[in-house]
């Protein structure tokens, strides 16, 4: 994420506010101000994703806009969406492989869209699924609030409605909210961050005795995580709770094992006590 701030102009921007061109120079020349491409010009501590979309001729957008605010999303990191004004062109760079809207703001075309609309750019490129999971994770870092769901789902399909009645704000995590998103048809009773006894907050309680617990990307930790997930299990099961484990590749690449070990407890009972 950029420092608090930082600017992307154009030069005409600059003599309007007050710069001369030998200013520019001095700045270019440097390092506070760097230039992007012919005309365009960011100051030095603006981060590479919107250096990048402005290089394309626009702004961040969609899941890499997400991603710059903090929200969890689903796509890899390496691709780049670009917001385009409908009047504006996209102008290739090197390595270039950026992912155009076309439904930027004109009167800032570097400036990064607000979260409802970047939400809304996620649904219409990545879909339900990815839009659902983005809006949680928004009302839970409070990008969002509750009174924004309904300016959010005017006009979007009733498929994208339903998503948004099922949104909570208590997911600490992506794949918190991808879990039970998937288990939905199948009508459980499952909670996010529940406290359970001797054992501490959990990430998902399916019943009254079935933890789910999910690990990202960057929690798979050494020995000493490995130990302290044991020891939890080992308490869960000591007071009639039953504890299954699953990474970030099993939950997003391989959901049909998920999906099969989490009925398999289901079906046995075992996530009553």
């Amino acid at each position: 994420m950029c420092s608090a701030g930082s600017r992307i102009r154009r030069r005409l921007d600059l003599y309007r506010d007050g710069w001369s061109r030998a200013r520019v120079d001095r700045a270019v020349a440097s390092g506070t101000l760097v230039r992007l491409r012919r005309g365009i010009y960011a100051d030095a501590d603006t981060c590479t994703p919107r250096r990048t979309a402005a290089q394309h001729g626009g702004a961040l957008a969609c899941v890499t806009a997400a991603r710059h605010l903090g929200l969890w999303v689903l796509t890899p990191s390496g691709d780049q969406h670009v917001g385009l004004t409908h009047d504006g062109h996209g102008l290739a760079h090197a390595a270039c492989a950026c992912v155009e809207h076309w439904d930027q703001d004109r009167t800032d075309r570097f400036a990064t869209p607000g979260v409802i609309r970047i939400l809304r750019q996620i649904l219409l490129c990545r879909g339900v699924e990815e839009f659902f999971v983005a809006v949680e994770s928004a009302l839970h870092l409070r990008a969002i609030a509750a009174t924004d769901i309904p300016r959010l789902a005017s006009g979007l399909s009733a498929d994208a409605r339903r998503a948004l009645q099922f949104a909570r704000d208590d997911a600490e995590s992506g794949l918190e909210s991808l879990l039970r998103w998937r288990l939905r048809h199948l009508n459980l009773d499952v909670r996010t961050q529940v406290s359970v006894y001797s054992v501490g907050r959990v990430d998902l309680l399916v019943g009254d005795a079935l933890i789910i617990e999910v690990d990202g990307v960057e929690n798979h930790g050494g020995a000493d995580h490995r130990h302290k997930d044991l020891r939890r299990d080992a308490r869960a099961a000591a007071w009639g709770f039953v504890t299954l484990r699953f990474d970030y590749a099993l939950v997003v690449h391989d959901w049909p094992t998920v999906e099969a070990a989490i009925l398999g407890l289901l079906t046995r009972g075992l996530h009553r006590r």
